[in-house]
């Protein structure tokens, strides 16, 4: 069983704002909520199920305790301004990999929040001893892609006229991965854009 506790922390973003990141519980269903349904539809539509339903929500916090999602809240005060989960497959030919999805509010992007969050959810899959983590990312989400890059992604294929946007506008899907085990030196590199405290 994975240690969540293992990953709460309190760190400054790149403004000196300090967040307090933690393993989602229960109790957070309502807030996970209200953070989702505050998103803008655009940035919900890449998201695997409708985030606005309680019932999806619920489905999150059960995956720790099945072990097919692993979500991490960060916090300003008491509310919730980033969301990032790691899924994985418990049959099948993909066990050995997963997949990572994360979500910040509009005010706390380009804040280094985003890949801080990608990082934990790489150690996660280091920790699940996982082969190989996925991250996907539309074409016109340059900066996604490059923080991605950063946290030592590559291009792996692209779907052309994959998905549509907000507008129904065709757009290509970018797959982009990395294997686990070349990960830790990328991390390394990391670890100075942020300052952690014990949380």
């Amino acid at each position: 069983m994975l240690n969540l506790d293992a990953f709460k922390q309190t760190i400054k973003m790149r403004d000196g704002t300090e967040v307090l990141v933690r393993a989602m519980e229960a109790v957070d269903a309502s807030v996970v909520l209200d953070f989702f349904r505050e998103l803008p539809e655009d940035d919900r539509l890449f998201l695997r199920a409708d985030v606005t339903k309680p019932e999806v929500v619920d489905r999150l916090v059960r995956g720790a305790s099945d072990g097919t999602a692993y979500t991490l809240l960060a916090f300003l005060d008491d509310k919730v301004i980033g969301n990032a989960t790691l899924y994985r497959n418990l049959f099948g030919w993909q066990t050995h990999v997963a997949t990572l999805r994360v979500a910040v509010a509009h005010p706390c992007q380009h804040k280094g929040l985003g890949t801080l969050f990608g990082r934990l959810l790489i150690r996660m899959a280091i920790n699940l001893g996982l082969d190989k983590v996925v991250a996907e990312a539309v074409d016109n989400q340059i900066s996604a892609k490059r923080a991605l890059e950063k946290l030592g992604f590559h291009q792996e294929a692209i779907l052309k006229g994959h998905v549509k946007d907000i507008n129904g506008t065709r757009r290509d899907l970018i797959i982009m991965s990395n294997e686990v085990a070349h990960i830790w030196e990328t991390m390394e590199r990391m670890v100075a854009d942020f300052s952690p405290h014990s949380g």
